[in-house]
């Protein structure tokens, strides 16, 4: 079991980030994901589902949020996410809610990797910038 948690852990250290507009490198925020609770892969159907609750969620706590996706750097793994105005408490109170070992925080360009589930130290991964990928539109996530 330690060994999928460090690996998972390792995964989530090397995400990127879709975004189809820019942010101001000023704001601090939380990027969360409802798919695949607790590391397990779902259907598109069920993290659709889980998606939309998300969506409905961050709504109803009136937060102002952004679309996006984080993805392995080959693409091969991709979830459709949220970037979220709230602060980080908040945010692990929310990733937890809805079963997230992880959950993203920026904070004045410098991404952290924030654990809800896991038994991990949260780890500071150096300039969020870098990791931001520019796109007309988000992929189609199957």
């Amino acid at each position: 079991m330690n060994n999928s948690v460090d690996s998972l852990w390792h995964y989530y250290q090397q995400t990127e980030f879709l975004f189809t507009q820019i942010l101001s490198t000023q704001l601090s925020f939380a990027i969360i994901t409802a798919y695949n609770p607790k590391g397990e892969v779902l259907s598109a159907p069920q993290n659709g589902l889980l998606d939309r609750k998300l969506q409905q969620e961050i709504n109803r706590l009136g937060l102002p949020y952004r679309s996006m996706i984080g993805a392995s750097q080959d693409r091969s793994h991709m979830e459709k996410s949220w970037a979220i105005a709230t602060d980080k408490a908040s945010a692990i109170k929310l990733g937890c809610l809805f079963n997230q070992n992880a959950i993203f925080y920026v904070e004045a360009d410098t991404l952290q990797l924030v654990p809800c589930l896991m038994a991990k130290e949260e780890t500071l991964l150096g300039a969020f910038s870098p990791r931001v990928n520019w796109v007309f539109e988000l992929p189609d996530i199957e």
